[in-house]
């Protein structure tokens, strides 16, 4: 993949092109306040791992995380526990299953089946320390903001309307209370989860965040180590394997990268060792994935040669 920066300039300003007049997909309008945005947002920003930045659309719109948090949190807390103590509690293997399922609880381990579904994220985040849940919050939120280089915040009506609203994410965790999975305050530990997927963002710090990934750890404009080496393998392993849900292997077969996505219309892939890549459009298709999102990144998979297991120029 030998390109020059005027190379991915334009080749992402053709496909914002190719795919601003698509408007598949709908609103994630279980969360009332995602369904307040225009269906016509629409930015796309790639970070190499050398920092630079090339972005097009609607790039100053900030929106929040959602389930891109996800394989971030998971660092942090594969750090802080240890792997084979997070793991002992949240499995590693893709589920099949849509993004809330609950059906894995009830089968013989009672675990979420990985930390990308709800279930398992909500575990990994009530798993952190310490114990004063304010300064649990602050921790995760300097971690993003680290990741983006500049200090981020929650969009608190977001936050509100998903806690308003979230009976089945307040099951999932009693049930995995009930099987010891989590402990502590639950009421807790969900509102952490519900500020977690709640920090804005817009689509050059969601590139940034891909970034940090592809680089090792290490985020590519400010220079700091946000994970160890061993650490990036895990994450990206994860989002491979279950970071699309019930469509990681289309996914894998498709695009061919490690990648997350969240309601909210974000979507990021990682080239490791040579970029991040992030999409925002809030039109999702019916497994909570930016419509948009995946066009563009199959496109750019395709053209580019980026899958994983493709040949590379370099």
């Amino acid at each position: 993949m030998a390109l020059q920066s005027a190379d991915l300039q334009g080749l992402i300003e053709k496909l914002h092109a190719r795919y601003s007049s698509l408007l598949e997909g709908a609103l994630a309008s279980y969360i009332p306040e995602l369904a307040r945005v225009s269906p016509r947002l629409f930015s796309i920003s790639i970070t190499t791992v050398d920092g630079k930045t090339f972005s097009v659309g609607d790039v100053d719109v900030k929106f929040t995380l959602q389930s891109v948090s996800k394989p971030f949190v998971y660092g942090l807390a594969s750090q802080e526990l240890g792997r084979a103590a997070l793991h002992g509690k949240v499995g590693v293997e893709p589920s099949g299953e849509a993004f809330n399922s609950i059906v894995e609880l009830e089968k013989i381990t009672h675990r979420p089946h990985n930390p990308m579904i709800n279930s398992g994220a909500i575990a990994v985040t009530s798993l952190l320390g310490p114990a004063d849940p304010k300064d649990r919050f602050s921790k995760i939120l300097k971690l993003f903001s680290d990741l983006a280089g500049r200090k981020l915040e929650v969009d608190e009506a977001v936050f509100q309307s998903e806690r308003s609203t979230a009976h089945r994410n307040r099951s999932i965790a009693h049930l995995m209370r009930h099987f010891d999975v989590i402990e502590g305050d639950i009421d807790a530990s969900l509102d952490i989860y519900f500020r977690q997927c709640s920090i804005l963002a817009d689509v050059r710090d969601l590139s940034l965040m891909a970034a940090t990934l592809a680089n090792g750890g290490t985020q590519p404009q400010t220079k700091s180590r946000v994970f160890p080496r061993e650490t990036i393998r895990d994450i990206l392993s994860l989002m491979f394997t279950c970071g699309m849900y019930d469509s990681a292997g289309e996914w894998a077969f498709e695009v061919g990268l490690p990648a997350k996505s969240g309601v909210s219309g974000g979507l990021i892939a990682v080239v490791p060792g040579k970029m991040g890549i992030a999409v925002y459009s809030p039109l999702i298709d019916s497994r909570g994935h930016s419509h948009r999102g995946v066009s563009v990144l199959k496109d750019l998979s395709s053209e580019l040669g980026l899958g994983i297991f493709s040949e590379s120029e370099s």
